[in-house]
């Protein structure tokens, strides 16, 4: 599978970056968040692509009231296929399980399924702190996180990976860094210098962190 190139705005930085960008963000500043991903979420739905979001802090309700708050202009029903919002923890652990392959497949999935339905591509956020609630599997994060970068050139969603600095040591940010390509630090997108290549970070793991 090829998938067609495009370049996309995010909406709160006034470059261009093409479809299927994987970036982490880091923050300490909830109101800072909150701006930075409604700004995320509107420039998705109106460059006409499937959005999904992933919600951990607060329920799906109270957030989309927040993002309505901001000026974010969402379907008026869930049942609109334009968005979508579920919670973090049913969407990476359904089971009650983490399992890497298991939600690479839902990325995989909402990109063709966003093509299948006509839109330009597909935009996803998630809120990580679900990872912190000792989840079976939970330990894997990392590498998830470096497994999607081996299907973004066939599945070029654009994706923004939410971690509190204030919540996650620093050894696993340190990690973060490694496997996002591009980070996002103070509203500020960086071409991360941290970053490898997901063959040579996943050949470098000890085995006690891989399945």
């Amino acid at each position: 599978m090829s998938a067609p190139e495009h370049s996309v705005s995010l909406g709160f930085t006034g470059e261009r970056f093409p479809a299927g960008t994987h970036m982490c963000y880091l923050y300490n500043d909830d109101g800072e968040r909150l701006e930075l991903i409604s700004k995320f979420i509107n420039s998705g739905l109106q460059e006409q692509e499937k959005v999904s979001y992933f919600v951990d802090q607060l329920t799906p309700g109270e957030m989309c009231d927040r993002l309505r708050a901001l000026g974010v202009a969402l379907p008026l029903t869930m049942s609109d296929p334009d968005f979508s919002i579920t919670s973090a923890l049913d969407t990476y652990c359904p089971d009650g399980v983490f399992e890497p392959e298991q939600m690479l497949q839902k990325l995989r999935s909402a990109y063709t399924t966003s093509i299948e339905q006509g839109y330009a591509s597909a935009r996803l956020s998630g809120e990580m702190t679900w990872a912190l609630r000792g989840i079976a599997g939970s330990d894997r994060l990392i590498e998830y996180e470096a497994l999607i970068n081996t299907i973004m050139r066939d599945y070029p969603s654009t994706i923004i990976c939410q971690y509190d600095v204030r919540r996650f040591d620093g050894a696993t940010l340190f990690d973060v860094l490694a496997v996002h390509p591009i980070m996002i630090i103070r509203g500020q997108v960086v071409r991360n210098p941290y970053y490898v290549e997901p063959e040579v970070f996943l050949a470098n793991r000890p085995a006690c962190c891989m399945r």
